[in-house]
């Protein structure tokens, strides 16, 4: 089904959608799934032929880094402090927009959705993307909870459009506000599997023995889940790698390193990115992720685009994924975890996601396709006096 099919909105129209991204921190190759979300939804949407501006936050993209690949990149200030960060810098980022009226403000993740109101009242057309359930994350106390509930309830209420990364949130946030949600999935690439091993032997890491796991460094992320019931393996020929970092300095983070330190076998390879992540997937084992709660996970997508066999926390979001012959472990379940690892370790021959799946998996989450879903929900947003759309002749060629 074509998701442009609307041609009154798009016919004679001569000057390209200019859409403004707000919410993420920057990209390339910056850590986050709501970061990667962006960046390839921004590179499709160019290829669209919209005009893509990106604020972001000025410590995480160098100032000679104006343009990448036809997106346009607007630096902003913000202080590099957990909580307030985002707050200040979408803050600053919709009063931005203000002065510069773009077509569509899209803002990503329910905390910077708290401006959504604001960005309303100074008449701009904003959609929102709600990304995950960030006020169950534990390491939030009680005014951070609170603050997150409200820009969900703020962006859910007031803006222009909705998008949920998954079904099951959309249909939560539905039920909640009664409002229309639509649910577009993440994206993930076609798969670059990489021969060269010099990722792997920079870190120890022989091929096809070690269990890969890739999240940033997070109580939400469950990594000491993890190395503990790795602990519990009685001498395992096989290696843990843990590839992410923390965003800030946290006890949690200090507790992973220290864990990790103290359990032979671990090896933490900080955040990863292009041909080197590629290559970590390219030869891993089994991918495993324990986490609490997530919206859509892009790891596990990339992981089993490359046909690895999971373990994964039994949680709604990885359940809705439906993959073919993934493993799914009561949350917070150390002994289920460990004996989950044990059996794969002793398997005669490693397991590989079926082709099938795998091809079915890439056609869900097309970027293409998802930027061309994301396009409708602009052009739902806008009145036909408004718009200012792709031409037509560009949409169908690319459709």
């Amino acid at each position: 089904m074509n998701m442009l099919a609307k041609p009154s909105r798009l016919d004679g129209r001569r000057r390209a959608l200019r859409v403004t991204m707000l919410g993420i921190r920057g990209f390339p190759d910056v850590q986050g799934g709501a970061e990667k979300h962006v960046e390839k939804l921004s590179c499709a949407l160019t290829m669209l032929g919209c005009e893509v501006e990106a604020i972001v936050r000025s410590g995480y993209v160098p100032k000679t880094q104006q343009r990448w690949r036809g997106i346009t990149f607007t630096r902003l200030w913000a202080p590099r402090i957990s909580g307030a960060e985002a707050f200040v810098h979408t803050l600053l980022g919709v009063l931005r927009a203000a002065v510069d009226r773009p077509d569509i403000l899209h803002i990503h993740a329910i905390g910077p959705a708290f401006f959504v109101p604001l960005a309303r009242a100074l008449g701009l057309r904003v959609i929102v993307t709600h990304h995950v359930l960030n006020y169950e994350n534990e390491k939030w106390g009680p005014l951070a909870r609170g603050v997150l509930r409200f820009g969900e309830r703020a962006g859910m209420t007031f803006a222009n459009g909705r998008i949920a990364v998954s079904e099951g949130l959309a249909t939560e946030m539905v039920r909640s506000y009664r409002v229309p949600v639509s649910a577009i999935p993440n994206g993930i690439d076609k798969p670059r599997v990489i021969d060269s091993t010099g990722t792997l032997q920079a870190f120890g890491l022989t091929p096809g023995r070690y269990a890969l796991s890739v999240a940033r460094i997070d109580e939400q992320k469950r990594q000491l889940d993890l190395i503990a019931a790795y602990a519990r393996l009685d001498a395992p020929s096989w290696r843990l790698a843990l590839v992410g970092g923390a965003d800030y300095s946290t006890g949690y983070a200090n507790a992973v390193a220290e864990a990790a330190r103290r359990t032979p076998g671990v090896v933490m390879l900080g955040h990863q990115s292009g041909d080197a992540l590629a290559e970590l997937y390219s030869h891993a084992g089994i991918f495993v992720l324990p986490s609490s709660h997530e919206g859509q996970p892009i790891a596990v997508l990339e992981a089993a685009s490359y046909g690895l066999a999971l373990i994964l926390s039994d949680i709604p979001a990885h359940r809705e994924l439906a993959l073919l012959g993934a493993r799914l472990v009561a949350l917070g379940d150390i002994a289920a975890l460990a004996h989950q690892l044990e059996t794969f370790f002793a398997a005669a021959g490693p397991e590989r996601m079926a082709a099938s799946e795998r091809d079915r998996l890439l056609a869900k989450h097309d970027w293409l396709n998802i930027a061309q879903q994301t396009l409708a929900v602009y052009f739902d947003a806008l009145s036909n006096d408004d718009v200012a759309a792709v031409p037509a002749a560009r949409i169908k060629e690319l459709s």
